[in-house]
């Protein structure tokens, strides 16, 4: 008995799409060419997505198939008709990027089929940077979008996405920093240092300031007060003269008889 060549199959990978034609059916499923060196089987548990009964209710002899590859064996081909997952719950880690369409809104989040079992869901928050009030304000059932993986559950069977972990995070305006004198100047070079004193004007009396003008204005009026009262001393003096003068010649003329 020879050994199957294979060499033709390695190539085949897990969830490549074939098309076929049924060979023959049996009780457990089909045979299938797919244009390989060895046949492709279906069990007819990979018929259809819903509980099939008997193998002819489903397909015939003769009958062009799509399938698509479950394994690859020494001696077959593990064959699907139900089409495989894009993700399994295996292959969706965190961090990575995924591409899907948006399928349900909530007030708090949108759902996204990205090829998984269950489809993966956008928080609010996690819509776009910024306040959003709801997710209708970023997108719309139908929509193709592309998001981020943050987290997902493989037992609980929840995958948690990101929209604005792929967007760039808008900067928030700064005014620009007044640049100091001191600095900008320090930043030219280091200050020379000048020797020369500055030219003063020639012949130009220094101003007064409010404390002297004060000081001289009460010195004015100091000596004005003095020189009134030496004035009025001497005037007290010579009325005093005068009146002794009057009496001593008073004294001295002889009175009439």
């Amino acid at each position: 008995m020879t050994t199957p060549d294979i060499a033709s199959t390695t190539t085949l990978e897990p969830k490549t799409k074939l098309s076929g034609k049924i060979l023959k059916t049996t009780l457990a499923g089909a045979l299938v060419d797919v244009g390989q060196s060895i046949p492709g089987v279906i069990h007819i548990s990979q018929l259809s997505n819903d509980p099939v009964n008997k193998v002819e209710d489903v397909i015939q002899e003769g009958q062009t198939v799509d399938v698509w590859v479950r394994r690859v064996k020494k001696d077959r081909i593990e064959l699907t008709m139900i089409e495989p997952l894009a993700l399994e719950w295996k292959e969706i880690e965190p961090d990575m990027v995924v591409k899907g369409k948006v399928v349900r809104l909530e007030p708090y989040g949108a759902f996204v089929d990205i090829g998984a079992e269950r489809p993966g869901m956008v928080h609010v928050s996690e819509l776009a940077h910024g306040y959003v009030k709801t997710p209708n304000e970023i997108v719309k059932e139908g929509d193709e979008v592309e998001a981020k993986v943050l987290d997902v559950n493989r037992k609980k069977k929840q995958i948690k996405l990101s929209m604005k972990a792929l967007e760039p995070e808008i900067e928030e305006f700064k005014p620009a920093k007044k640049e100091n004198k001191r600095e900008k100047g320090n930043k030219r070079g280091p200050k020379k240092e000048v020797n020369e004193m500055p030219p003063q004007e020639e012949d130009k009396e220094p101003e007064m300031t409010a404390m002297q003008i004060a000081w001289q204005e009460a010195l004015n009026k100091s000596n004005a007060d003095r020189a009134f009262k030496v004035k009025r001393q001497k005037s007290n003096v010579s009325q005093e003269q005068e009146e002794i003068l009057e009496r001593t010649m008073k004294k001295r003329l002889p009175t009439g008889g």
